[in-house]
């Protein structure tokens, strides 16, 4: 079968930086097909640390125009999604063996000064034998200094951007690999393949974005034909979670004694997420897997630091993901670029652009870029416009949060306030959307546990591309952290009765 209509941007890739650009390029006027061979985050955009931040360690690299686009994208992020990005104040302890108290203070004050800051509270020191966030820690602490990035729910990130590229008129498929793309007069022709019916079509384009994430060189060879293909390197970041480590809101940074760093953030009000580690992976990114000496590693650095040990026995989650840095020659995974890298492919006839590396907070910078590209090759050059436009259910003051909790839980008192602030912090406005005429808990439908209901699933899979429980449970709602076996299977049970209907 073949789609007839001639798209003007093929986006391969459901990630951060794929449905980033998806809507940016339907914003200006593009049509845009999007082709996410999994469900959409499911690679290395939904396995991140949870952070929307500068790269505090990525100074000591040299960074410097990373640093300050980054720093410079939290506020324009935490005012266009407050609902899944809220600001975060990290401590760092001072450790007398490690960096010095006046580089760390030198860092900071480049960190404070270099990007754009008015949202967020600067830097200050933090005497750790009386403040509370001194307590959970070893005794020999003593001095530490406060800093402000912000956390976002990543998953949500990406899943918000593929919705209002598809409200803006982007097709968007999940579960629809890319199976070959031939030049043939100028344009593309892609075939793509449903992954659950294995039926096949051809979908016509003037351009293609490569947006494969570990993927990509894959996508290159595999797809396009190109044989040489080799750009990036692929470095593995695994992360542990344990019953909340503390009681205040603050989270950690940990200087290791190998030059590496570990966060330790409130995670889902009753956790503490630990991590993250670096080095290479070589096998394929579908297969990646925390390993024991991974565990060990986080559990000794954040040990190093709490006053209570991280025992492997705590553990309750993990999970490991493959981040796509771009390959220059470094010598040490902690010390591969982190900033992005976007190629046009050589080859005359229809373009082909390439992206290896990025960070989830400048996603939609790198959109802007790519956009750049993308105008100097097939025209229509219109101006950005993603800076000052909200995510869906984001259309509310960055400062809001709790008002608008106020007037869901007023609006639907059938609501318990923990679930009010819950519907809030993943839905924003569309909360209301979500629970439109429900006016008793019954009208919530079958309860799969901790606050997950038929209702909201069904919005899930309407709305939100849901297809399978981990779709649900990791990726839209992180519910899976809580839910045990009967309850995860009675959901896909649940889910499956849909699909068939």
């Amino acid at each position: 079968m073949t789609d007839e209509k001639l798209y003007d941007v093929f986006v391969i890739g459901g990630g951060i930086n794929g449905c980033g650009i998806a809507r940016d390029a339907i914003g200006r006027g593009y049509s845009v097909f999007l082709a996410e061979m999994n469900d959409l985050a499911s690679g290395t955009s939904s396995w991140s640390s949870k952070l929307i931040h500068g790269g505090f360690r990525y100074l000591e690299y040299y960074e410097f125009r990373l640093v300050r686009e980054a720093l410079s994208e939290r506020e324009v992020l935490l005012a266009n999604a407050p609902h899944i990005i809220w600001p975060l104040r990290f401590v760092l302890p001072h450790h007398t063996d490690m960096r010095p108290a006046w580089l760390l203070r030198l860092g900071l004050f480049l960190y404070d000064h270099i990007g754009t800051r008015k949202l967020l509270p600067g830097t200050k020191t933090v005497d750790l034998k009386t403040s509370p966030v001194g307590k959970p820690l070893k005794p020999l602490f003593s001095k530490g200094f406060e800093y402000s990035d912000c956390w976002v729910n990543d998953a949500r990130l990406v899943v918000l951007n593929a919705r209002d590229a598809a409200d803006r008129g982007a097709v968007v498929r999940t579960r629809t690999e890319v199976v070959s793309a031939q030049r043939k007069d100028g344009i593309w022709e892609v075939t793509i393949a449903d992954r659950t019916t294995g039926t096949q079509e051809t979908i016509k384009a003037r351009l293609i974005v490569n947006a494969g994430g570990p993927w990509v060189d894959r996508i290159l060879s595999g797809v396009v034909g190109r044989k040489d293909a080799h750009n990036v390197r692929l470095v593995q970041g695994s992360h542990i979670v344990v019953p909340k480590l503390h009681d205040h809101d603050r989270a950690y940074i940990f200087q290791n004694g190998d030059g590496r760093i570990i966060f330790a953030l409130p995670y889902e009000e009753d956790f503490t997420l630990i991590g993250t580690t670096d080095q290479d992976y070589t096998g394929d990114p579908k297969d990646v897997a925390i390993t024991d000496a991974e565990i060990d590693y986080l559990c000794a650095a954040a040990s190093e630091y709490f006053a209570k040990p991280v025992e492997r026995s705590s553990i309750v989650w993990s999970y490991s993901g493959v981040r796509p840095l771009y390959d220059d020659g470094a010598s040490a995974a902690q010390e591969a670029t982190r900033d992005y890298v976007l190629k046009p492919d050589p080859a005359e006839g229809a373009p082909l652009l390439n992206i290896f590396g990025g960070k989830i907070t400048t996603y939609r910078r790198l959109a802007e870029s790519m956009l750049e590209l993308i105008e100097a090759r097939i025209g229509r050059k219109a101006a950005p416009w993603t800076h000052r436009a909200a995510l869906p259910g984001g259309d509310f003051p960055a400062d809001g949060f709790d008002v608008l909790v106020a007037k869901l839980l007023a609006d639907y008192p059938l609501l318990d306030p923990q679930q009010g602030r819950r519907y809030v912090r993943q839905y924003g406005t569309k909360a209301w959307v979500l629970l439109g005429d429900a006016k008793t808990r019954e009208d919530l439908g079958q309860h799969f546990g901790y606050g997950l209901y038929a209702l909201e699933v069904d919005y899930l899979i309407a709305h939100e591309w849901a297809m399978e429980a981990s779709d649900v449970i990791w990726r839209r709602t992180k519910r899976g952290i809580r839910l045990d076996k009967e309850q995860v299977a009675a959901l896909e049970d649940y889910m499956a009765q849909k699909r068939a209907a």
